[in-house]
């Protein structure tokens, strides 16, 4: 998968492969705190983005909870990132942020939300994503959530193993 990872990327080439956990934690104000297994894939088909795909399931059914499909693109020459993510809830969020090349740290922004007419309340205004390499095989990611009914605070964390 290497050779295919185009040299725009070489400053965010770690994330390339999949990953999965089975101790990502869900919390948010009014809202039980909750568990999720999560695969991630980052696969890069020769051009300069990443093709994102995640998938939550419920850790003790195993049904489907979340699903996410999008892509990673860098500015070639540089270390800004846009991350176009949709969501299987009727939600489309383009977030723009930088990677840390030293500390191999990404953090993305919400710039802008598009939301189906009937997607359920509360409206979901914003988002903050932390994703991290601690080790070569071992990622962190945070997302941080702001809904019209509450401010912008933690709702998920996840340590992720490399797959392959």
């Amino acid at each position: 998968m290497a050779d295919n990872i185009h040299e725009a990327l070489n400053a965010v080439s770690w994330l390339a492969g999949r990953w999965s956990t089975k101790e990502g934690r869900g919390y948010y104000p009014n809202v039980p705190e909750f568990q999720y297994h999560d695969d991630l894939e980052f696969i890069c088909i020769g051009q300069p983005m990443f093709n994102f795909t995640s998938v939550s399931r419920h850790p003790e059914k195993n049904t489907p909870m979340h699903q996410e499909r999008g892509y990673l693109r860098i500015k070639p020459g540089t270390n800004e990132l846009a991350f176009v993510v949709s969501h299987n809830f009727g939600l489309t969020s383009l977030e723009e942020g930088i990677v840390d090349i030293d500390k191999k740290e990404i953090v993305l922004e919400t710039v802008n939300i598009t939301r189906m007419s009937f997607a359920k309340p509360p409206e979901v205004k914003k988002f903050k994503r932390f994703i991290k390499l601690i080790e070569p095989d071992t990622l962190e990611i945070t997302l941080h959530m702001e809904t019209a009914n509450n401010p912008l605070a933690e709702h998920l964390k996840a340590v992720y193993k490399k797959v392959d």
